[in-house]
């Protein structure tokens, strides 16, 4: 019996049957069933803020319905506009801008030869993402500072200015984040790819390299297209994002001097909601975000179905 013809054998069999044969594996998915049941559906319920006029005495349910008032008020306020176009350049930056070079330092890791140069080259890519955002900030202040900076000190033994301020400038903003992204994530972002290239058959490469391909033959006719589907899936779930910017990050690298292309509609959520308590006119920006991410969602997966028959669904 071939592996295809046994997982379909198995599928078929009755649920039950399916549980008490692998129950150790269905055990090991209860914690993280209980998990998305605890912090991702439970707190659904509360989607309902959105259209109530919230009163901490009446409680969520009891609060006195207003329909849509806080969606027409979002979007005819003077900060629509500017929060949008700050999130979407953000989330661009972040879901598509970003997206390849994880792909590229997968196909430069999977290129090393030396094993133990190998592994300190991905320990050195995955470490900064287990710093905080505030470590790595506060890193970035350091070393963009006026004056005493690493950045100003260069510029200055160059014969420049040596005194610019460059988080108070806005048009810095978006280059020291995306370069700061990059940074943080971009060895994380490559473990998914170097599992796909793992699984790849090593045969195809032995008899590409007989034929006489070299590295990047090798590189373009076998390895891409032998993640094609990984890259497809990541893709599809990172289109999702484009409106959801980060929280931490921005409101960390916020300051006076860039507020103007800074302030996004997490930022905006988090100070309206927590700081000025209007509880229902963040949810109700929330809620856009998530329909807007799903909605794109749907829609990439769609395209990418019909364009390259890769689908999360």
């Amino acid at each position: 019996m071939s592996k295809r013809t046994s997982t379909v054998a198995i599928n078929r069999k009755p649920l039950h049957k399916r549980l008490i044969k692998f129950w150790p594996l269905y055990l090991m998915l209860v914690p993280c069933i209980v998990y998305y049941i605890l912090f991702c559906y439970v707190p659904m319920g509360g989607i309902v803020l959105a259209f109530k006029d919230y009163s901490f005495k009446k409680g969520i349910y009891g609060s006195d319905w207003v329909g849509f008032r806080y969606f027409k008020a979002f979007f005819t306020s003077y900060d629509c506009g500017r929060l949008i176009r700050n999130t979407l350049i953000v989330g661009v930056i972040k879901c598509v801008l970003e997206f390849p070079f994880a792909i590229i330092l997968a196909l430069m890791l999977n290129e090393i030869k030396n094993y133990r140069f190998k592994k300190i080259s991905q320990t050195i890519t995955y470490l900064p993402h287990f710093l905080s955002s505030v470590i790595i900030i506060t890193m970035m202040q350091r070393i963009l500072a006026p004056n005493n900076g690493v950045i100003n000190q260069i510029i200055a033994a160059c014969g420049g200015d040596g005194s610019t301020f460059f988080l108070m400038k806005s048009k810095y903003f978006f280059q020291i984040l995306f370069c700061m992204d990059i940074w943080k994530n971009i060895g994380w972002d490559s473990i998914m790819y170097l599992a796909a290239i793992a699984g790849i058959d090593p045969t195809l490469y032995e008899a590409a390299e007989i034929d006489g391909c070299n590295r990047l033959k090798r590189m373009r006719y076998i390895t891409l297209p032998g993640i094609r589907g990984t890259i497809g899936l990541l893709f599809i779930m990172g289109v999702g994002g484009l409106l959801s910017s980060g929280f931490d990050q921005i409101f960390l690298l916020r300051t006076p001097g860039n507020m103007a292309v800074a302030d996004t509609l997490d930022t905006f959520v988090v100070r309206i909601g927590l700081q000025n308590g209007q509880f229902g006119y963040a949810t109700a920006i929330g809620l856009i975000q998530g329909l807007v991410g799903l909605a794109l969602v749907v829609s990439a997966n769609k395209i990418c179905k019909r364009m390259t028959e890769v689908s999360l669904w």
